[in-house]
């Protein structure tokens, strides 16, 4: 499923956060694969409104895109109005890295796009699904898993480089630096330097999906 037409902004009514919206609440609702335009589609220029995309909303929406179905760009309704990843050395390197990232994964994206067809579970999934007893994790917004095996928490505002994430109870691996987050004990929250070019994504320690997404990245000189 395309989750359609977003304004190319910021904003929780119709820009990439409800891109998060979307793809959650339409997982639930029985669509398994999920994806929505990088960087948003709908540009507006009028006198009283006026939504541009600006490079640092696009290479963000990269940044999450690389954890979904599909890594799928747009030129959008107004192309001259709007940054592109071809607009610049910046990012067209950075929609080159996380392409990488995107295929990283692949192994385990296929695993998980089987699952849909033979169970339905989506492959972007809200973290209740694997955590029901857990009553913080219902109030998470935000945040996403994909799989049963990784954990992303995408900056959804202009001008950040950290951002807060919700680690259920366990050990996580920060996909980056290698660093082990979290409790065994309790799910934790952890506000984490997230700069453009490294999102905030962990996977499960001991995960051979994990594993093989970090050696991967290793391998490509990604980290």
């Amino acid at each position: 499923m395309h989750i359609q037409h977003q304004l190319v902004s910021w904003d929780q009514d119709d820009g990439i956060k409800t891109a998060v919206t979307g793809m959650l609440t339409s997982g639930l609702s029985g669509y398994s694969l999920t994806h929505s335009d990088i960087g948003g589609y709908t540009a507006l220029d009028h006198p009283l409104v006026r939504y541009h995309r600006s490079k640092e909303l696009l290479m963000r929406w990269t940044e999450m895109a690389a954890f979904t179905a599909v890594f799928r760009t747009h030129e959008g309704n107004r192309p001259e109005d709007n940054q592109q990843i071809y607009s610049g050395e910046q990012t067209l390197q950075h929609f080159s890295r996380f392409a990488k990232v995107y295929a990283a994964w692949k192994p385990y994206r296929k695993v998980l796009v089987e699952e849909a067809s033979e169970t339905g579970l989506p492959v972007v999934r809200h973290p209740f699904i694997h955590y029901p007893g857990d009553p913080e994790v219902y109030g998470l917004e935000y945040q996403f898993m994909v799989g049963s095996e990784f954990m992303f928490a995408p900056v959804l505002d202009p001008g950040e480089d950290e951002v807060e994430v919700y680690l259920p109870a366990g050990q996580w691996v920060h996909a980056w630096t290698g660093e082990v987050y979290g409790s065994l004990k309790k799910g934790v929250y952890e506000t984490v330097h997230a700069p453009i070019g490294e999102p905030a994504v962990f996977y499960k320690q001991g995960s051979e999906a994990g594993r093989r997404f970090r050696s991967e990245l290793e391998r490509q000189e990604l980290l």
